[in-house]
């Protein structure tokens, strides 16, 4: 198995979200793109392995990153790359020159995981097992040995992280049975768009309501004024109960934060998300003292679990935003926030994101923490019409995927679709 190894990588474009919740037209301008990468061989199964790296535009240059990165693997054995995650993993990173392009984060970085979710979408098909199913069923020490510990340990080290692991593992088939019952907790992010009416916002605000959420989100740090009118009409329709969290994705600086906060905080706010720019690790542990008890979610922009970790070191983070990055990355990522007790709520706004972060969540309560308090994955009702094995959300709840792989493979028409440039443009045709 594995002599014939080939690959594909396109750069993918969807209608920008302000244009989907108008009139649904395609947008050559898109807020939601993707480089996107298939992965195969010669196997008799004739499977195929899919990953993605969620852009907001310049995906032709994460494309071009994605090919610097197979060329590491081409001429490798696709069977081999695939018994050893972990190594395969520490092969595509440790790589000094990469290294000066951006250590331990960036484009190199990313395009490195969107190869390493596309193994881990074929590892679990050939498995026949739904991605969390498949890390769940893990050793303890296997899911240790995917993990770098080069730069975490002086934070959690592998003896740590093991005896984690094993304390979940008594408690692993009943946690996947009340998993596959109940769902996990999904949080409304539709309702807050800032472009959104007044009456919108109420409209939407009564919608999560009852479909059974119990968690929304709005976007904030436009306009105070704005910000106070719009919550305000959000806590008088949801009422004292339901968690009202709020996005400022990183529009302030450390003082005006602070005090925007401040303003905002009368709405009883479940959590500020991203006030400031992600890499100013010193000015989040500023905020998250000064707003206090308000806590801060962040963690999406991580460039890698070393910031993750230095984020929790400085107490600057209540809650853990993990995104669809390197599957080895977010296990060391769930392994730090265990450690220290922090929830893990995956953000999942673009194209593709629900549908694999579910997996890292669900994963997360059968074997890692075994919590479900306090966490939810964010929801977006948009883009997975596109997807072969679409996120289900009822009742307020993410129903856990029983079909084999990430949830990262699109409907072979949607592919075709939304490829950049498009096809007719290729041709010549008008």
């Amino acid at each position: 198995m594995g002599a014939a190894f080939s690959y594909l990588t396109s750069e993918i474009r969807f209608a920008s979200p302000c244009r989907i919740d108008g009139s649904r037209t395609a947008s050559r301008d898109p807020d939601c793109s993707a480089a996107y990468l298939t992965i195969s061989d010669d196997a008799a199964d004739g499977l195929e392995g899919h990953g993605f790296v969620f852009a907001v535009g310049g995906g032709e240059v994460q494309l071009a990153a994605i090919e610097a990165v197979m060329a590491i693997i081409e001429h490798r054995r696709l069977d081999a790359l695939l018994a050893d995650m972990g190594a395969t993993w520490r092969m595509l990173v440790d790589r000094t020159q990469r290294a000066w392009l951006a250590p331990d984060g960036g484009i190199a970085h990313r395009a490195a995981g969107a190869v390493m979710n596309a193994l881990w979408d074929l590892k679990a098909k050939r498995a026949g097992l739904p991605l969390w199913r498949l890390l769940a069923g893990m050793p303890p020490a296997a899911l240790v040995e995917l993990v770098d510990f080069r730069y975490l340990s002086d934070a959690l080290s592998p003896e740590e992280a093991l005896a984690i692991l094993e304390a979940s593992l008594p408690y692993r088939a009943v946690r996947e049975r009340r998993l596959l019952a109940e769902g996990y907790p999904a949080a409304a992010a539709s309702p807050g768009e800032l472009w959104y009416s007044d009456d919108l916002l109420e409209r939407l605000c009564r919608e999560a309501m009852a479909e059974g959420f119990t968690q929304i989100k709005l976007k904030v740090g436009a306009n105070r004024a704005d910000d106070l009118r719009r919550l305000a009409i959000a806590r008088a329709v949801c009422g004292p109960d339901l968690a009202i969290a709020v996005d400022a994705e990183r529009r302030w600086g450390v003082d005006e934060a602070i005090a925007w906060i401040d303003d905002l905080s009368e709405f009883d706010l479940h959590w500020v998300e991203d006030p400031t720019s992600p890499v100013d690790l010193l000015g989040q542990a500023a905020i998250a003292q000064a707003i206090a008890p308000v806590p801060i979610a962040t963690g999406e922009h991580a460039l890698s679990p070393v910031m993750v970790k230095q984020l929790l070191q400085l107490n600057a983070i209540g809650y853990l935003k993990i995104d669809a990055t390197s599957v080895n990355e977010n296990l060391a990522s769930l392994l730090l926030a265990a450690g220290t007790g922090v929830p893990v709520c995956p953000r999942a706004g673009g194209a593709g994101l629900s549908e694999v972060v579910q997996h890292l969540a669900m994963f997360d309560y059968v074997a890692v923490s075994g919590s479900m308090e306090g966490r939810a994955i964010e929801y977006v009702d948009r883009y997975h019409e596109h997807f072969v094995t679409p996120a289900i959300v009822r009742g307020g709840r993410y129903r856990a995927p029983v079909v084999a792989g990430s949830g990262s493979e699109m409907l072979p028409t949607s592919f075709v679709d939304h490829m950049w440039p498009i096809l007719s443009e290729l041709d010549g045709v008008a």
